[in-house]
């Protein structure tokens, strides 16, 4: 399954249901820019702003430039991260405490954020992957019946057979407890027990949902929702590290291995998504007055996610500018002309050595994501770090 511009009706769609999520936070986000206008700012975390729990020194002075006399943001800024361990509000707090600058959760898009669209899979009993507080977070974006990996492991201890220090010392086959068959499957970031996670993930999709059971010849696969695809992100390690990504590489591989067949998505969020992109706008909208942006800057440190998916965004702002105008209420602007600029940095994944070089950059998009476009991996800029992005819109911009 495909999720580039071929979903574009459906991301259209969803378009109402942003604006009617971001509405509630408008005032709120509204305070925190001085200025606004016709330009805005998408900025990633993981090696733009920080690398661990370190902010890089370019992000302070980057944001020296960003903040007028009153420390409010000249523009609308939105924190775009493929993090997902934790809820929105907490990572604002994060943020705003290393920054020390106020950030709103209402500036905050993670992973997961656009979940809260998929109305459809709300009332059904879905087994969520991941790390931090799954459940709390799966429950907050509307989602009513959630089981975690653990919460299924303790339900059938038998399963689990990895870790002969967690091997159930009874032989039984009683469950603990009953859950509801399971529905649909939730994949929001890398687990910490990659084995275990495998193992009961296979059985559920194995089983049609009915763990306890014997595999089936030819289970009808259940819906897959995955967030964040990134194989690698920058912490404090001289070298990237797996990301979620390299989790789901496994996943697809087991599943294939097994049944001969690829594994398939109901959708796959976070960036380079098509919806992840069109939440973060309203975001930015919301910080401008409820008014579009015209001019965006996505800055990012990896090619096949930040890069890919700004340039995947401008096209699809292109095709929209294109068609006849529309208005909707509650918009007072569509796609005018609208532009979403790609900025890659070289304090994370990327690095500046790989551009000297002539090397290819961590070309490794998801297999349904990128496809063979590797011409929307090439960023419009390459600059050292976030201070120089900055620099360059303000250049432009002011």
């Amino acid at each position: 399954m495909s999720v580039g511009l071929e979903k574009v009706p459906q991301v259209v769609m969803w378009s109402s249901q942003i604006r009617r999520t971001f509405r509630t936070a408008a005032a709120s986000a509204q305070r925190i820019v001085g200025g606004g206008g016709s330009v805005g700012i998408l900025l990633d975390v993981d090696g733009v702003l920080l690398r661990g729990g370190s902010v890089i020194p370019a992000a302070r002075r980057a944001f020296g430039k960003l903040l007028d006399e009153r420390r409010r943001f000249r523009f609308p800024v939105v924190f775009v991260t493929n993090a997902g361990s934790c809820q929105a509000r907490q990572k604002a707090a994060q943020l705003s405490a290393l920054l020390d600058v106020h950030i709103s959760p209402a500036q905050v898009v993670l992973s997961y954020s656009p979940l809260e669209m998929l109305t459809k899979f709300h009332d059904k009993c879905v087994l969520v992957s991941g790390q931090g507080p799954i459940t709390d977070i799966a429950r907050t974006l509307g989602f009513k019946k959630v089981v975690s990996v653990e919460q299924l492991r303790e339900q059938h201890p038998l399963l689990d057979m990895v870790d002969h220090n967690r091997t159930p010392a009874t032989t039984s086959t009683t469950p603990v407890q009953t859950f509801s068959q399971i529905e649909a499957v939730l994949l929001l970031g890398e687990p910490v027990r990659w084995e275990t996670n495998l193992q009961l993930l296979v059985d559920v999709l194995l089983t049609d949902g009915q763990p306890s059971s014997a595999y089936r010849r030819s289970p009808a696969q259940l819906p897959v929702i995955a967030c964040n695809v990134d194989l690698l992100w920058m912490a404090e390690a001289p070298s990237p590290r797996f990301g979620h990504g390299m989790f789901l590489l496994c996943l697809e591989s087991a599943y294939k291995k097994l049944t001969g067949r690829d594994l398939t998505y109901e959708a796959l969020l976070g960036k380079p998504n098509l919806l992840t992109y069109q939440y973060a706008e309203h975001a930015l909208a919301l910080q401008n007055r409820n008014r579009r942006v015209g001019t965006i800057y996505a800055v990012g440190d990896n090619p096949m996610t930040d890069v890919y998916g700004a340039n995947l965004f401008d096209r699809y702002l292109a095709q929209q500018h294109e068609q006849p105008p529309t208005q909707t209420a509650g918009d007072s602007e569509t796609s005018a002309g609208a532009r979403c600029r790609s900025v890659l940095v070289c304090t994370g994944v990327y690095e500046a050595s790989s551009a000297s070089t002539g090397e290819s950059a961590f070309l490794h998009g998801h297999r349904d994501i990128c496809g063979e476009e590797a011409g929307l991996a090439r960023p419009d800029y390459v600059l050292d770090d976030v201070e120089a992005a900055v620099d360059l819109l303000l250049r432009h911009h002011l």
